[in-house]
């Protein structure tokens, strides 16, 4: 097994395509061709977490945050950065980061934040945008069921709960062959006319490159013509956050209290109105500051996230309450989340094959502590 092996198997559920622009994720250190000895999932890579790899002979770390976030200009050891880095080289540990691609699954983090709450109805409270496509292709008529189900195999006519979408509009189509053309239908050198069916469908964009195979390799056209375009509809399945709704609603003050308890939270910062009861809660891992507009629109109760700015808490306008309750505490879930699904992939994707070893991570990386 190797670590490109492992890879696949993340980026099958968590697509890299996803992950935000501003963010470095992927393979940070390490080759993707080398046999994994053992995986070692942690919430950050620290030097301390590079030697708990060593010691317990995992040469693959899969890390939550990424410990190289923006350019590395040198590596002389001055920064915890380049020490971890140098530590890594030096042991043949390899640091793979998946970040805000677990970020912005409809199953990754916030779906874990979820679950701990007991949520319902959920939905994503930021939706990314330019994420749903739509291919538009001309077959002759006789070969449209063969190219359709090819389509929906790779991935392409799924919306929402609904899988084999798509539009088909019959009509003719024209096309004469050129000096150096192989014509599949027709004669070189002559304009034919043929019964074709136009088929429209929309597909993920991270499957695009899987569309496209299809399409060519299921096409009978020498020459296939076809449109990709990029969509402005909501993806109801890839952003930013989540917003549900409680089995029953809570005082402001008991729900708070159940957060705390849950959570095992030292201290939670909050604002809005005490009185107020919850039912509808929007929450965001991490720094979530940004989507406060965006859960007080979706007519939420209360917001929950990290890292809020004391002038952020002002943004709740009186209509809900935005709950601080710390940046790791609110991505305390990824550890968990990540070893269970690398565990439950792996064996099911090779359960004889040697590498197989997935190893929870005993470092606390959460360098605030609270008095």
């Amino acid at each position: 097994m190797l670590i490109s092996d492992i890879i696949q198997l993340l980026e099958e559920d968590y697509p890299r395509a996803y992950a935000e622009d501003f963010d470095n994720t992927g393979l940070l250190v390490g080759d993707p061709d080398a046999e994994v000895s053992g995986i070692l999932v942690t919430h950050d890579t620290l030097e301390e977490v590079v030697d708990e790899a060593v010691q317990k002979q995992c040469n693959l770390i899969v890390s939550f945050h990424p410990i190289i976030f923006s350019g590395l200009k040198k590596l002389n050891g001055s920064s915890y950065v380049e020490r971890t880095v140098i530590r890594a080289v030096k042991n043949d540990v390899a640091i793979y980061a998946i970040h805000t691609a677990l970020d912005n699954s409809f199953y990754g983090l916030n779906a874990a934040f979820c679950d701990v709450l007991g949520l319902t109805d959920r939905h994503i409270l930021v939706p990314q945008k330019g994420t749903v496509k739509k291919l538009l292709t001309f077959v002759p008529e006789k070969d449209a069921d063969r190219l359709r189900n090819a389509l929906f195999a790779a991935g392409a006519g799924t919306i929402g709960n609904y899988s084999h979408c798509s539009f088909n509009t019959a009509g003719t189509g024209t096309f004469r062959g050129e000096e150096h053309s192989n014509p599949v239908i027709g004669q070189k050198g002559e304009v034919h006319f043929e019964n074709e069916v136009q088929i429209g469908v929309t597909f993920p964009r991270h499957l695009e490159q899987q569309i496209l195979n299809a399409l060519y390799g299921h096409h009978p056209y020498e020459e296939v013509a076809y449109e990709i375009t990029t969509l402005e509809n909501n993806n109801q399945h890839i952003g930013m956050g989540m917003a549900g709704m409680l089995p029953e609603a809570l005082p402001a003050t008991e729900f708070l209290e159940k957060l705390k308890n849950d959570l095992e939270l030292p201290v939670i910062r909050y604002s809005g109105p005490a009185e107020k009861q919850i039912k509808k809660v929007a929450l965001l891992g991490g720094s979530g500051a940004f989507a406060i507009p965006h859960a007080r629109r979706s007519g939420a109760d209360i917001f929950i996230t990290g890292d809020v700015r004391y002038h952020e808490f002002y943004q709740a306008e009186g209509q809900m309450i935005i709950a601080d309750i710390g940046h790791y505490e609110s991505e305390q879930f990824t550890k968990n989340l990540l070893f269970e699904h690398l565990t439950k992939k792996i064996h099911n994707f090779a359960p004889a094959l040697p590498g197989g070893k997935v190893v929870l991570s005993d470092c606390n990386t959460n360098s605030i502590k609270y008095l």
